[in-house]
């Protein structure tokens, strides 16, 4: 089996990537938290806890679990890549002072430990990080503007939200260009990865970042082996699944033949489709009842327009969501709206993920202890849930799917 196997959103997960929360969240301000995508400041030593059981829960029910920063730990063994990313991500963090550049440079390069250098890089640099000798301490304006505590690398505190830099399809996996600045950082290690890595290097990519158009991995969801959802969101533009379709249809080896794309709501609480629908069994899924008066469906497939010169079908598909799921399931399937559809509840319960379900088995789910209501309701439907609490790790707005990449699921039988 390849690397990657990643078909449904429901087949037993067999390996799964994930990133412990490190002390980029110690270096969250009140001033920063809006650059850099936090509504609120975790407690790490909590926020740690949080995450650990997480890992457990995953582990106890057969899951491997593997973390970003050891993969690149490993690939940075080889001292020409460790030079190569040194310089790229000095780059991408927007180091431009010559003598920064080579003040920086030296600090990362004298990590004899290859995953100490990577969590530094994770953490964010300060000034005062930087050692310096006397002939580097020279009066210019930029020593004397730059305090010891002031960033020259920022953090990046959503790396624990692996499932956004990159997305795992079939036996591929598309290497995303992010919405934002902050963000789009953080695939550097996802690039570097299936670029570098033993495991990883040969695995083919359905995108990559040098598509300037933003896709973000919250906004996959592998419907089955032929069918991928896709969300047209905040952090996810049209140009970009225009692209990832061409890419699918192009490779004789991928599955996709059919690419939905699902218009939601642009705002902070929808950031991505995962926010307000995902699947937690064969024929069943959750969803946040906030999206249906706006929601549009449009299918994409292989096709060449002589008016357009397009090599894409695309035609919106008008019928209740659950009519659009039975069509390209040929089954009949159950919604459970979050919080059980109550107006108020599904709204609190939401921008607590209450829809962010990880379908660790078809009908086995881990989700957030919090969201009380939609658990009952999930429950009633047959569904078996295992709850982890996630008091600090919500507050960076994203759930237990939001904090894992699955890597190998086993196939489901339709």
């Amino acid at each position: 089996m390849s690397s990657i196997h990643v078909t449904s959103e429901i087949g037993k997960l067999k390996k799964v990537l994930l990133h412990r929360p490190g002390k980029e969240l110690l270096n969250l301000t009140p001033d920063t938290l809006e650059r850099l995508l936090f509504d609120d400041i975790p407690y790490l030593p909590d926020a740690q806890k949080e995450h650990d059981y997480f890992a457990k829960v995953l582990q106890d029910n057969g899951v491997e679990v593997v973390y970003l920063e050891d993969l690149m730990a490993d690939v940075l063994e080889n001292p020409e890549i460790k030079e190569q990313f040194i310089r790229q991500f000095m780059k991408e963090a927007g180091i431009n002072t010559i003598k920064y550049q080579n003040l920086v440079y030296n600090f990362l390069n004298s990590f004899k430990s290859t995953k100490k250098l990577v969590l530094k890089t994770m953490e964010g640099i300060q000034v005062g990080d930087i050692p310096k000798n006397k002939r580097d301490v020279e009066k210019t304006l930029v020593d004397l503007i730059n305090t010891p505590d002031k960033f020259i690398a920022d953090p990046m505190p959503n790396l624990y939200f692996t499932r956004d830099n990159f997305a795992s399809v079939g036996e591929g996996a598309n290497i995303n260009h992010m919405y934002s600045v902050t963000r789009n950082r953080e695939c550097i290690y996802a690039e570097y990865i299936f670029k570098y890595h033993k495991d990883y290097k040969n695995t083919p990519q359905y995108f990559n970042r040098s598509y300037n158009w933003s896709t973000e991995g919250g906004d996959l969801l592998n419907i089955n082996d032929h069918i991928i959802a896709v969300g047209i969101s905040q952090r996810t533009v049209p140009e970009a699944i225009d692209q990832l379709a061409k890419n699918f249809f192009a490779d004789p080896d991928c599955k996709i033949d059919t690419v939905l794309a699902f218009n939601i709501p642009v705002s902070r609480a929808f950031m991505h489709l995962d926010t307000v629908f995902t699947q937690i069994d064969k024929y069943t899924f959750t969803y946040h009842p906030g999206i249906m008066g706006t929601l549009q469906v449009f299918e994409i497939t292989e096709g060449y327009d002589p008016n357009t010169f397009e090599d894409l079908n695309v035609k919106e598909i008008n019928a209740p969501l659950d009519k659009i799921l039975e069509k390209y399931l040929n089954h009949k399937v159950t919604l459970i709206p979050c919080a059980n559809g109550d107006r108020v509840a599904s709204e609190r319960e939401q921008w607590n993920d209450g829809s962010n379900t990880l379908a660790i088995a078809p009908g086995v789910v881990v989700v957030y202890d919090r969201n009380e209501e939609t658990n009952k309701a999930l429950r009633t439907a047959g569904i078996k849930v295992l709850e982890i609490r996630g008091s600090e790790l919500g507050r960076g707005r994203g759930g237990p799917r939001c904090m894992s990449m699955p890597l190998v699921r086993e196939d489901v039988e339709w």
